[in-house]
């Protein structure tokens, strides 16, 4: 059997309809003779005349009457399927959509984009996730839609990102704390004992590298794996914690914050997604919300 032409399911709806090849041929924006030929094609394809001639009219055969209805459907299916996705009903949307970020992104952003989401689409969920490593496999796999954090040379090339937000670290301590009493001196900062923070359990990080310049280095007596652990510890104790400072806001409630005596670079906060998902509407709704959020 040849391979079905699926074009002619666009003729066979427009001469059924209009019950005439000329008002067919205007309505396909086909010549009368290109038209006759593919009303000659379509009688051949499905073994029955369609139109014949009643006067000067031409008449529907039963098979035509069968068909029109159901034709007319197919073809209103494949055009919604090839025309561009339609801007989401939000008050009617059902989803939920899964965020990874460090600890602090949820606490600092988390209540003004939770309040944006329900005001606009009140049957949106968002799932947020701790983020134990770099993006990529979870995006890709698609067990998480989105994902924070800073773009890397390790960062896959396939995925897609829009910044958020310049960040910086500083450091912080308890209320009452030493440190919170005077200006902060490298010489201050470095004769305290502090917390590293690291992922992968490392003693050092991007601070130990820039302290090296000025031949110091930092007594870490705790290493951690979260920015909320190294601010509990700091809040309870004399060590000194060095956070990001737009990404822990609200996770420092309550204590005393300070520029670094030593100049660390500003970074910038991307939000990451894969691209399949770049043309969903919905996707693209609640990423201009999570930008909106963190641009305010």
């Amino acid at each position: 059997m040849s391979a079905l032409d699926f074009n002619l399911l666009a003729t066979l709806d427009a001469v059924l309809a209009e019950g005439s090849v000329a008002r067919a041929a205007k309505r396909m924006r086909l010549s009368p003779s290109a038209m006759s030929r593919a009303l000659a094609r379509l009688r051949e394809t499905t073994g029955d005349p369609l139109l014949v001639r009643a006067g000067r009219g031409l008449v529907p055969t039963p098979r035509a009457l069968e068909l029109r209805e159901r034709v007319r459907q197919v073809v209103q299916d494949a055009e919604a399927i090839l025309r561009p996705a339609e801007k989401p009903d939000l008050k009617r949307l059902v989803r939920t959509f899964t965020i990874r970020t460090r600890e602090g992104f949820a606490e600092t952003f988390g209540p003004g984009l939770i309040a944006r989401v329900a005001k606009e689409a009140p049957g949106v969920r968002l799932c947020f996730l701790q983020k134990p490593d770099k993006a990529g496999m979870s995006l890709r796999d698609g067990t998480v839609d989105l994902e924070t954090g800073v773009l890397e040379k390790t960062t896959s090339p396939e995925l897609h990102a829009r910044a958020l937000f310049r960040d910086r670290y500083i450091g912080v301590v308890r209320k009452g704390h030493a440190l919170g009493k005077s200006k902060v001196t490298l010489s201050r900062y470095t004769s305290g004992k502090h917390i590293c923070v690291s992922l992968q359990g490392l003693d050092k990080g991007p601070l130990d590298e820039a302290l090296k310049a000025f031949g110091l280095e930092l007594e870490n007596a705790a290493i951690v794996g979260g920015f909320s652990t190294a601010l509990a510890l700091a809040r309870a104790s004399d060590l000194i914690a060095t956070v990001p400072e737009r990404h822990t806001g609200n996770l420092r409630a309550g204590m005393h914050s300070f520029p670094l005596p030593v100049p660390l670079p500003e970074f910038t906060v991307s939000l990451l997604w894969h691209p399949r998902l770049d043309a969903d509407p919905a996707h693209s709704w609640v990423r201009g919300c999570i930008r909106d959020v963190c641009a305010e």
